[in-house]
């Protein structure tokens, strides 16, 4: 994938100068071709022997007008078809429901604001599996696999394309300058040991506080199932919220010089804020949950225990639809099958935004100039979409 964003700092000027652009779905056009060519069809039929076109001149431009019916239907191969469409509620995701919305328009299809439709993982795949819902653009596997699962939904519904392969890393960061102080190099150094853990006591209770996951999300229960699998229920609590608040405390902690500890991942504007390996470093595990033993390529400076263990694996983010929709629509299928957005744009699109705390028409924004900027790129994915419908 090139140049991780946890290895440097992003800037802005990768998307800087690009204007917002629209995309016309040229549907009336479409239309009156179709009709042109129904009314020559009537006509002819409507002829007697004599009306007959016997012309080749005559013959071949019927043809190619029929031709030219039949390329403008399949330039819209979603023409006349609703998608219905959630998106998760981290704001990471926002701009990439957008533009996958944007692109399946580009086909056709009219796909409902997946702004109105925010959920948590642990609703959505039920309510995807009910037939609520077609996709959305926000799985994150293999942490989805038990939820899909768990639902009774494998042979529903599945995950296709990869949005964003083995690029997305999850762990906890704690302060560098507590890190060096006391010699943390593991979650076992905190786990294990209560003067430790009390470093990062935030409600005086004697427990390290873990600014961790919301309710609802995969990582949650992770998370709480690491902490048990290691017996770290009287040194460690897990802290829930929403992630941004966890976000900002942290960070507000972090500049008072406090310690902190939190779960991330990658790529969200925490790591670009206080960036591993200069102002916080990652914690490895020795115990990981036995689905999650994997080494992560980190170097030394930010994750200085290796080979370096998150106790998570590294996570695809793939599109998840049910399997009836994409038979149905082998155009939108392949599209999706199709469609990358780089690791480091999606930490562009959260730091463009802060977090989500601009409006519905900043994401927006966001995903036009992604789209402008990748223009050519699309185009060959909305072609071979079409050339399958």
């Amino acid at each position: 994938m090139g140049t991780r964003p946890w290895n440097r700092k992003p800037r802005y000027c990768l998307l800087g100068g690009l204007q917002k652009m629209t995309h016309p779905r040229n549907k009336y056009w479409t239309l009156w071709s179709v009709l042109f060519v129904v009314l020559i069809l009537i006509a002819a039929a409507c002829g007697n022997d004599n009306d007959a076109v016997t012309d080749p001149d005559a013959q071949s431009s019927m043809v190619a007008a029929n031709t030219a019916a039949a390329d403008a239907l399949s330039m819209m191969p979603g023409e006349g078809v609703s998608v219905s469409m959630a998106r998760a509620t981290w704001s990471e995701g926002y701009v990439q429901a957008a533009i996958y919305r944007a692109l399946l328009q580009e086909l056709g299809y009219e796909v409902s604001d997946p702004a109105t439709q925010m959920l948590v993982p642990a609703v959505f795949y039920p309510a995807l599996g009910e037939g609520q819902f077609d996709l959305w653009v926000n799985g994150w596997f293999p942490l989805h696999e038990a939820l899909i699962e768990n639902a009774g939904l494998s042979d529903v519904v599945r995950p296709i394309g990869s949005q964003i392969s083995a690029g997305v890393l999850q762990g906890f960061l704690i302060d560098k300058a507590t890190a060096e102080a006391n010699d943390i190099t593991t979650l076992d150094d905190i786990g294990d040991n209560l003067d430790i853990a009390a470093l990062f006591d935030t409600d005086d209770n004697g427990k390290a506080n873990l600014m961790g996951c919301d309710y609802g999300w995969g990582c949650h229960d992770l998370i709480n199932d690491i902490i048990a699998h290691n017996g770290w229920g009287d040194t460690i609590e897990h802290v829930s919220a929403t992630h941004a608040a966890l976000f900002a405390a942290s960070l507000g902690r972090y500049q008072r010089g406090e310690p902190i500890l939190q779960y991330v991942w990658t790529p969200a504007t925490f790591t670009a804020k206080l960036v591993p390996g200069e102002d916080v470093i990652w914690l490895s595990m020795n115990n990981p949950l036995p689905d999650e033993v994997g080494v992560v390529d980190l170097p030394a400076e930010q994750c200085p225990a290796q080979p370096c263990q998150l106790g998570f694996l590294s996570a695809d983010i793939r599109v998840v639809a049910r399997n009836d929709f994409l038979a149905a629509n082998p155009a939108a299928a392949k599209l999706l099958e199709l469609v990358k957005i780089p690791a480091v744009d999606v930490l562009l699109f959260a730091l463009d935004y802060e977090g989500g705390a601009s409006s519905e028409a900043d994401v927006r924004e966001a995903a036009d100039r992604w789209i402008a900027a990748n223009r050519a790129a699309i185009d060959g994915w909305l072609n071979e979409a079409r050339s399958v419908s």
